[in-house]
């Protein structure tokens, strides 16, 4: 297991990542991992993600929620995280970004079809959209609820996008993976002037064959 030195050096490539990439703007997004079973590093609250160093994450007991480390206030979005890491045991880290793309959807009531693009669907699969939810309270969390257990990436409406991965470069890769794909969706959209099909069955299967080895 890496040291939480290096977790923290890495929570924080990701995160200047993001930003640099334009997945989040200004104090958008919140970025997190596990360390150990029981605790979890996160950003903190109301900060530029590009402009953090490793000592500015927040070092939370996933148990009861307290501040083990850090000054200032974990994300105000960690009741989510901590819903993913109390209902996936297998997930290690979880990166809540704003694709605008990805976002673009959403705003337009157009469900992502994850189901088009053979690489998305064997490395991410069927990738919902949870209802509006007020950002930041219990109710945003509530409402991806149902769709934890099953996925790896859930797009909020309104409200960007939240992946998951075994570990941070996972999460990353996903999101990123994902506004990719969108933009390809969407230039399909424009040249043929309708949806693209999505895979047949047969192709879906035989991806979720090569998944399941």
């Amino acid at each position: 297991m890496m040291s939480e030195t290096c977790m923290r050096e890495e929570l924080i490539g990701v995160c200047r990542r993001l930003d640099g990439s334009g997945l989040i703007a200004a104090t958008d997004g919140n970025v997190s991992c596990r360390l150990g079973d029981d605790r979890i590093l996160i950003t903190p609250s109301g900060a530029r993600k590009g402009d953090l160093t490793p000592l500015d994450l927040v070092l939370i007991d996933l148990n009861n929620g307290s501040i083990i480390a850090g000054e200032g206030r974990a994300s105000s979005e960690i009741r989510m995280h901590f819903l993913v890491y109390r209902r996936r045991a297998d997930v290690r880290a979880v990166v809540h970004a704003h694709p605008p793309m990805l976002t673009a959807y959403t705003l337009a009531g157009m469900p992502f079809r994850a189901d088009v693009l053979p690489e998305v669907w064997l490395t991410i699969g069927p990738v919902p959209t949870a209802p509006y939810a007020t950002p930041t309270t219990e109710e945003l969390a509530s409402s991806i609820s149902p769709l934890i257990e099953h996925h790896q990436a859930i797009l909020l409406e309104r409200h960007g996008s939240v992946t998951f991965g075994c570990n941070l470069k996972e999460a990353c890769m996903r999101l990123e993976k994902l506004e990719h794909a969108a933009h390809t969706l969407l230039y399909s959209c424009l040249l043929a002037g309708k949806p693209p099909r999505p895979l047949p069955k047969a192709a879906l299967k035989q991806l979720a064959a090569l998944l399941a080895k």
